[in-house]
This record gives C-alpha cells, structure tokens and sequence, in this order.
C-alpha cells in the first residue's frame, strides 16, 4: 500500500497523534494550497474546486485536536474528494 493511501486511513481512523504536518501532507496531495490568515489561521484552498477549509494551526504542540480532525474528515467528505 502507498503512503499517502496508508496516511489517508490513519487520517479516517481519527489518531488522537494526527500531527498538522501529517494534514498538510494529505490536503497538498487533495490539490489544497495552503494560505497563511490570521494569527494561527490557516486556510487550505482546492485550486481545481475552490472548496475552503479553515483551520488553526495547533499550538504549542503540533498535534491536531479530535474535533478538528472529524471536521476536516467531514468537509472532504462534502466536497466528494473521499
């Protein structure tokens, strides 16, 4: 199995370790660019669908809270792309 299919399952088994290096991983293979807002915000933009996530990067640590990553599963999920 590939790395990226191998990460996209560890992503859908909802880690409670899901680093945002992990995520960037995923969203840049989805398409999504990555554009610096505010402070710790962060939206991935799809340049072929222009769908929009915005997120806050995690900090101090780097691991992404579970509700986070229920809600970026959720919004991949809506727009179709798994």
């Amino acid at each position: 199995m590939e790395r990226f299919e191998k990460l996209i399952e560890r992503l859908l088994s909802r880690p409670t370790d899901f680093t945002w290096a992990e995520l960037q991983t995923v969203m840049k293979k989805f398409g999504y660019t990555e554009k610096k807002a505010r402070g710790s915000g962060r939206k991935f933009i799809n340049t072929k669908t222009g769908h929009i996530l915005s997120l806050h990067k995690p900090h101090p640590g780097k691991i992404l809270k579970p509700y986070v990553i229920e809600n970026v599963i959720n919004k991949l999920i809506e727009s179709g792309i798994i």
